[in-house]
């Protein structure tokens, strides 16, 4: 009498193995190469700027800086992240003036747009090395602060 439920176990064992295998997600015993395993690229340093949730980062720039400046605070967070690439400056101030309000952003002055009680600044840094004669650059700083 305890065989039948020890091949019951077996059985049941060998088809919950088998079952991603049989649903096509893969088995234990077939690897999953790194290109089906990794995450789909949005842009060069990712769909947002680095340290933001929700601030989409513009065609044509990738991350500047290795990591950006994160600090959690109680009376709110700062972050800074600085993306650059070879686009002109009001190319990226109209993506972004178009693109901030629909994430509910509200441009009060001149590249200075807040929400929630809290104040985003894009700011553009002279690259190091301009004015060497090579084309520069556009680097863009953003800054996060509480209001």
């Amino acid at each position: 009498m305890t065989a039948l439920p020890a091949m019951l176990r077996a059985a049941s064992a060998a088809f919950l193995l088998a079952g991603p295998a049989v649903a096509g997600l893969g088995s234990f015993l077939v690897p999953i190469s790194p290109a089906q395993a990794a995450p789909p690229a949005f842009a060069e340093s990712g769909p947002f700027v680095p340290g933001f949730t929700d601030v989409p980062v513009m065609p044509g720039l990738a991350t500047a800086e290795s990591e950006p400046l994160v600090f959690d605070k109680p009376g709110g967070r700062i972050v800074q992240a600085v993306l650059s690439g070879e686009v002109p400056r009001q190319a990226v101030l109209a993506f972004y003036d178009q693109t901030l309000p629909q994430l509910g952003w509200r441009r009060t002055a001149d590249r200075v747009f807040v929400r929630e009680g809290e104040e985003l600044r894009l700011e553009f840094p002279k690259p190091a090395g301009q004015g060497t004669g090579q084309k520069a650059a556009t680097a863009v700083r953003f800054t996060l602060t509480p209001r």
